[in-house]
């Protein structure tokens, strides 16, 4: 399997924040691999006649080279309830398609439906997504994620979120809790109260 990857939303034909897959992905390209010349990821994937409709994941796999670009139907999660889990001991600064240390936290959930990441004493992620915390009056997004999503980084930039310093003896700060990614819109995003976080 190539060692990154990119998740991208496609609705209806049209690949979602697009700017921003292709900004992480000459980043990635650039700082792991020491490439300064990238494919257009517009140019590199193309929505055949059948992937026009409806709301699909396209998946692109890479290295060097771009390996393989997938499709397949997205279907929401349904997440009630985190698990607060200590990560101090991950890196995923980059969207690496092994996730094996995500998933060995993942599997400390319990009884809960995902993780809500703690890194360095600093609230992060949750297993598959960035997070978002409402204080009754703003969004506002840890400012110390594993890993800075597309949808997060498209937020932050018209204003919609804004970046806190987010640690768990200051959660009684918000009322809930958003889970976002390149799938998921802040409106669309699982919602969590936060007494159905768990420590």
């Amino acid at each position: 399997m190539s060692p990154y990857i990119e998740t991208i939303r496609l609705q209806n034909g049209e690949l979602k924040n697009l700017s921003y897959h292709q900004a992480r992905f000459e980043r990635t390209r650039l700082l792991e691999l020491g490439l300064r010349t990238h494919p257009d990821l517009n140019q590199m994937i193309k929505i055949h006649k059948g992937l026009d409709r409806g709301l699909l994941k396209c998946r692109v796999m890479y290295g060097k080279e771009i390996e393989r670009i997938e499709f397949e139907l997205y279907s929401r999660r349904v997440v009630k309830s985190l698990k607060v889990v200590e990560a101090d001991h991950i890196s995923y600064s980059f969207k690496y398609s092994d996730r094996i240390a995500l998933d060995a936290l993942f599997a400390q959930r319990g009884n809960c439906d995902d993780i809500l990441m703690v890194k360095n004493g600093c609230v992060t992620d949750s297993h598959f997504a960035n997070t978002a915390f409402w204080d009754g009056a703003t969004w506002f997004t840890p400012d110390t994620p594993l890993l800075p999503g597309t949808m997060r980084a498209s937020l932050l930039e018209k204003g919609v979120l804004k970046m806190a310093r987010i640690t768990p003896g200051n959660l009684n700060n918000y009322h809930n809790i958003r889970l976002i990614n390149a799938m998921n819109t802040l409106q669309e995003g699982a919602e969590i109260a936060l007494n159905s976080v768990v420590y």
